[in-house]
């Protein structure tokens, strides 16, 4: 992965994460490079052993011309609905594409869950799941892009109109 103290990067379903060191650690009996990152929403410490690092989706910020094809894809009219009826399922599911570490998995649950609310009401946990991945998507698209998170929620606003979905109003918290 060749990551620097500094980087930012990101650690599936927990967001924007920054190398604070670089160590020699022994893992499982052996000298390993190992990542401290400090994850910025929660300011949680994680250590992730390099050979470990794809393993677990560590990745790096996506580049600010992927940011511009995740709002083509929240603009796009097509959406793809997870409609078991059993929400237990359907979290299953959302939240098994929510640690895969893509972006656009995220984005992908995301409008699932707003066109679902649409038709049915969310579970609590798919209330949860659904501010979550909104969060993730609003925080690494301001990183991508240097903006605030602000001006990204209201482009994420417009992308999801011209798909006619939009936030429930409990999901907007960056007032």
């Amino acid at each position: 992965m060749g990551f620097k103290i500094g980087d930012k990067v990101v650690y599936p379903n927990q967001g924007i994460g920054i190398i604070e060191q670089i160590n020699l650690n022994f893992v499982n009996g052996r000298p390993e490079r190992c990542y401290l990152l400090r994850i910025v929403s929660n300011g949680l410490r994680v250590l992730i052993p390099e050979s470990n690092a794809s393993n677990v989706g560590l990745r790096r910020v996506i580049s600010s011309s992927e940011a511009k094809k995740i709002i083509s894809f929240l603009e796009a009219n097509h959406v793809e609905v997870n409609g078991h009826h059993d929400w237990k399922h359907r979290f299953k599911e959302n939240s098994e594409r929510m640690r895969t570490g893509s972006l656009l998995d995220v984005a992908a649950v995301l409008k699932s869950l707003l066109a679902l609310s649409k038709t049915k009401p969310l579970s609590f946990r798919e209330k949860k799941l659904l501010e979550r991945a909104r969060y993730l998507l609003i925080s690494e698209l301001a990183t991508a892009c240097r903006a605030t998170e602000r001006r990204v929620e209201e482009e994420i606003c417009r992308a999801l109109a011209k798909a006619r979905l939009a936030f429930p109003d409990s999901a907007s918290t960056l007032s």
